[in-house]
């Protein structure tokens, strides 16, 4: 399909003169000198690397995706509606109502309110800046919430002792929040640790001295498969971070980099983590040393490698028995990651969930153990996350048990911190106030259903920013759920399973394995209508 965006993508901040691109290059049919237009070269040529990342005016606010239409993704299925009987409810029209559906689910062990994890938010400035509301709205849902890599050896006021980590107020700080509360059975808080975080020891830490219970290895994720990256604003930082062991861009220590920054020739640099090499006896060790130190539940984030990887992956989870994976689909992220390896790299997430879904019945078969599944990438509604789900059933219960999102809750927390912004400011706009009301109280439809538990502490202690989160993932996400569900008249969420879908496309279904719509029970007209 041609690549119209190649030379102008609203990710880089970039765009073209004409609007009829040469198909293969994105450029103009005819570039000239005198265009004062920013494209994809032109900024280039000023800005070089920079123009591989989102653009780095919004580093801290904003989060990113690819733009590329990958062929195949959730609107190649639809959802099939059951006129007759119900399946986990008494079929009575008094009973087998919505309301009565049951969405819970339990991945690994952990119950869940709502089949959602979110994150995972790391160092990035957004996580940061957006952790209350996202901590706080994923507790009250009753979901897991995963703190991301590197917040120990970024956090300015860690301490180090022989290299370890023994104190992250930051760290403190975000479990801490999530504890203060969560109801200490539905959900839980998980810290991702990369190959810089078990250098510093950041498992032992969290798990002795924070009682956290879910330690996550990153392998990766589906908008990179390089590590982790921030910006930072000021050479000192840059000089810190550097000897904390990180890989700094340009290289803060040199004279010349000093100079041109302080020059403004560029304002922030670029922290990089390191990728890490698991290997399957090291990382079946590595498992069984984090149970012996407490570690309750031991899971795997990792992005969406090769065929052959994810194969090898889901072996090593089974070998290992961690709880659960927690497999992410390209491409996009919660901080810095590069555009084009959004756009081109790894694989798209119905893709993805196929090669899992193959392994995972492989495993079966066998006899061996298979891991729970969470599945993330790009994922922001019900109807999503019904169809991922119930295409993970083959019939012995769904494979995948829980969605994880991490660019809509925190849009969900951006969005409800502005307006909220606003609302004080009284500067809403006005056909928002004409339809929902000018302050908070009126306009976050959960805001009495929270009161009601919480009290005066909505709107305070419990920001309205955590009231928009726990509305999205509760109120919409959870109620659609429901919907859905009770549309198939199956009660109870892990009874969903393939035949509740169909394709749409022969893509669709040659990837999936599932029959296309007008393919879909024709052999039973016959037997219908003649017996």
């Amino acid at each position: 399909m041609p690549d119209i965006y190649a030379n102008a993508r609203s990710t880089t901040g970039t765009s073209v003169r004409r609007r009829d691109v040469n198909t293969l290059s994105g450029m103009c049919p005819i570039c000239v000198k005198e265009c004062m237009v920013l494209c994809e070269i032109g900024k280039s040529a000023f800005r070089g690397r920079e123009v591989l990342y989102p653009e780095p005016e919004q580093y801290g606010w904003s989060t990113a995706a690819s733009n590329k239409d990958y062929g195949l993704d959730w609107s190649d299925f639809n959802i099939l509606s059951r006129l007759r009987g119900a399946e986990g409810i008494e079929p009575d029209s008094d009973v087998a109502v919505f309301p009565n559906v049951s969405i819970e689910s339990e991945i690994g062990g952990i119950p869940l309110k709502t089949p959602l994890a979110s994150g995972a938010f790391g160092s990035t400035d957004v996580g940061r800046n957006n952790w209350d509301a996202l901590a706080i709205g994923a507790a009250l849902t009753g979901i897991v919430v995963i703190i991301g890599e590197n917040v120990c050896g970024v956090d300015k006021e860690s301490v180090f002792t022989n290299g370890k980590v023994t104190k992250s107020p930051e760290m403190e700080r975000r479990v801490k929040l999530f504890k203060e509360y969560w109801d200490g059975k539905y959900g839980d808080i998980a810290v991702q640790t990369n190959v810089e975080d078990q250098r510093f020891g950041v498992d032992e830490y969290v798990v002795s001295k924070l009682d956290v219970n879910i330690v996550e290895r990153k392998w990766g994720q589906g908008a990179k498969a390089i590590g982790g990256e921030i910006r930072v604003s000021s050479l000192e930082r840059a000089l810190d971070l550097k000897k904390r062991g990180y890989i700094v861009q340009p290289d803060p220590e040199e004279p010349a980099v000093q100079e041109a920054f302080r020059d403004g020739l560029f304002k922030t640099f670029e922290r990089h983590s390191r990728v890490g090499f698991p290997e399957e006896r090291g990382f079946i060790e590595d498992v069984e040393w984090l149970r012996d130190i407490g570690a309750k539940y031991v899971t795997i984030k990792t992005g969406a490698y090769r065929p052959v990887d994810v194969a090898w992956t889901m072996k090593v989870a089974s070998e290992a028995k961690v709880d659960y994976i927690t497999f992410d689909g390209a491409g996009g992220g919660t901080g810095m990651s590069p555009v084009p390896m959004m756009n081109e790299m790894s694989t798209p997430t119905v893709y993805l969930e196929a090669q899992i879904l193959k392994c995972a019945r492989i495993l079966e078969r066998a006899g061996k153990y298979v891991p729970d599944i969470s599945m993330a990438g790009g994922f922001i509604n019900e109807t999503q996350m019904f169809k991922t789900i119930a295409m993970s059933n083959f019939g012995n219960g769904p494979f995948v048990k829980s969605i994880t999102m991490a660019r809509s809750p925190l849009t969900a927390a951006m969005k409800a911190l502005y307006f909220t912004e606003l609302a004080e400011k009284k500067t809403l706009p006005r056909d928002f106030v004409n339809k929902y009301g000018n302050n908070p109280e009126k306009f976050f439809i959960a805001a009495d259903e929270l009161k009601e538990e919480y009290g005066d502490r909505v709107g305070k202690e419990i920001p309205w920013s955590a009231v928009g989160v726990y509305t999205y993932l509760s109120e919409r996400l959870g109620l659609g759920l429901k919907q859905l569900l009770a549309g198939t008249r199956k009660f109870k969420l892990d009874l969903i399973d393939r035949s509740d879908i169909a394709t749409l496309s022969k893509l669709a279904s040659e990837v999936t394995e599932i029959p296309m719509l007008h393919e879909l029970e024709a052999e039973l007209f016959e037997e219908i209508l003649t017996s």
